[in-house]
């Protein structure tokens, strides 16, 4: 499996209705892509007021079943439409460490993002058990989907769930998305 994420910083004046018009004019154009899992069509309005989101985004989140899967989507028509509409993305890539998703992923709502540094001479397998126990936390918290895992070339951990409902308490280092479509 592979986790993957780009994002789009949009202007602070940007009409974010366009992002939500376009995940629900494209979102079910990637049902049933091969092998993907999921594709959850997430967007983060700034908050100035509480500063909760910094920045307006657009910041698909995918998890595929296969390495193959995120090489052919990448190299897509429906990629290079998203490149075309907001410019050439760095596309972050994780290897899952723990992974669950529930069969009602259609309705969820809300996202969070966590990432984290792994210092050096780390002890992975702690990160592993940790981030492993994270999935069914998250579970027992009512999350639709949880996908944690690392990326071994910048040293960085992922937490990353899906909810149906605004998620409380969550400290102010997890990014929290609105999910616009899910994609299966």
């Amino acid at each position: 499996m592979i986790a993957m994420q780009y994002s789009f910083t949009l202007p602070a004046d940007y009409d974010m209705e366009r992002i939500d018009r376009r995940i629900r004019e494209k979102g079910a154009a990637l049902d049933g892509f091969a092998r993907l899992r999921f594709k959850a069509y997430l967007s983060a309005r700034k908050h100035p007021e509480d500063g909760s989101t910094a920045q307006n985004l657009y910041a698909p989140f995918y998890l595929w079943d296969e390495a193959e899967g995120a090489s052919a989507f990448l190299s897509h028509p429906g990629f290079a439409g998203v490149t075309q509409s907001f410019g050439w993305p760095s596309v972050q890539i994780w290897l899952p460490w723990g992974v669950r998703v529930a069969e009602d992923l259609h309705s969820a709502t809300f996202a969070t993002r966590t990432i984290a540094p792994i210092d050096p001479f780390s002890d992975m397998a702690r990160i592993r058990d940790a981030l492993e126990a994270r999935v069914e936390i998250a579970r027992d918290a009512g999350a639709l989907a949880t996908v944690t895992g690392f990326d071994p070339t910048n040293w960085k951990s992922v937490d990353f769930s899906l909810w149906a409902e605004d998620p409380e308490g969550l400290g102010d280092t997890c990014q929290i998305y609105d999910v616009g479509y899910v994609a299966t």
